[in-house]
């Protein structure tokens, strides 16, 4: 599904730069005004987000509201920073280290693994392959109860090293499905190759595979590191303590123990957002070849 998905992505792109879709001014007036409806329901959620963390305390609460920006202020982003109850630079590290460790795990352990279901024959590799694709289906709620029954009995409540166990099992069924479908396409006589020259099969993996596989890498690492950097279910049941909350926990206790402040929590959405933004649009090359890597044999 989300390997069409981008492909579907992929192909639109490619109609907007040739400006084909249709012979007739009809079907590319439907096709611009589809695309600009679409970008408004994406980018204004942005935007409103954005303008009100620039918008006075005073303008944010009056009884006349508009969408255009007055006043512009920074006043909202002094606060969250120079918050003593507020701890938002200790949070984004916190978010940040747990997503960067939990992306890079996922991401060496699903190239092995992607690796060893491609390349390697052994007993139960279908059912595997298949479980695989079911856990990646089943929802966070669904394996909330056994997970914490596990870090309950291993001591790891309210540690980092929770997240880093719980978040890995919600982001290597992603990181294996899309690795997998790309070694596949991968021609093996080039390994047979690396074999013959002396390479063992893990210098094989590392030095002939990786390199040649570090579009669906960097898409497969972008992924996971989103979905551990937005993740708020594990992190609201397995934390405790202030000083080890991430973003989404820190910024919904925001709005839960204060009020009208409104101001600070956009400006702190806004700056949980920067990064992945950031980071998806300068690997924007690699995001997509990576989805598209393996969906066409040949």
């Amino acid at each position: 599904m989300i390997l069409e998905i981008a492909a579907q992505a992929r192909s639109s792109l490619r109609v907007l730069q040739t400006g084909y879709r249709n012979d007739s001014w009809l079907g590319r007036l439907g096709f611009y005004v589809v695309l600009g409806l679409t970008l408004l329901v994406s980018l204004f959620p942005f935007y409103v987000m954005l303008v009100t963390s620039l918008t006075p305390d005073a303008a944010i609460y009056s009884e006349d509201p508009s969408l255009l920006p007055g006043a512009v202020t920074l006043s909202q982003y002094t606060v969250l920073f120079g918050s003593e109850t507020f701890a938002f630079t200790a949070y984004f590290s916190n978010s940040a280290i747990v997503a960067t460790v939990t992306a890079s795990f996922s991401l060496v352990v699903g190239v092995v693994g992607a690796y060893s279901f491609t390349r390697l024959e052994f007993p139960g590799t279908g059912l595997v392959r298949r479980g695989v694709v079911v856990v990646y289906m089943l929802s966070a709620i669904t394996v909330i109860v056994p997970l914490f029954q596990l870090i309950t009995a291993l001591g790891l409540v309210d540690t980092r090293l929770s997240l880093f166990i719980t978040y890995t099992v919600s982001t290597l069924p992603l990181t294996l499905y899309m690795l997998w479908n790309y070694f596949e396409s991968l021609p093996v006589e080039i390994e047979e190759a690396a074999l013959l020259d002396g390479y063992s099969r893990v210098e094989t993996i590392f030095r002939v595979v990786v390199p040649l596989s570090l579009p669906v890498l960097v898409a497969a690492f972008l992924f996971a590191f989103k979905i551990a950097w937005n993740e708020y279910i594990f992190a609201s049941v397995f934390l405790k303590s202030q000083a080890k909350l991430t973003l989404p926990i820190g910024i919904e206790q925001m709005n839960a123990n204060f009020q009208n402040v409104w101001g600070q929590i956009m400006a702190a959405s806004f700056l949980t957002t920067l990064p992945i933004i950031i980071m998806f649009l300068y690997l924007e090359q690699y995001m997509v070849e990576g989805l598209t890597a393996g969906a066409v044999e040949g």
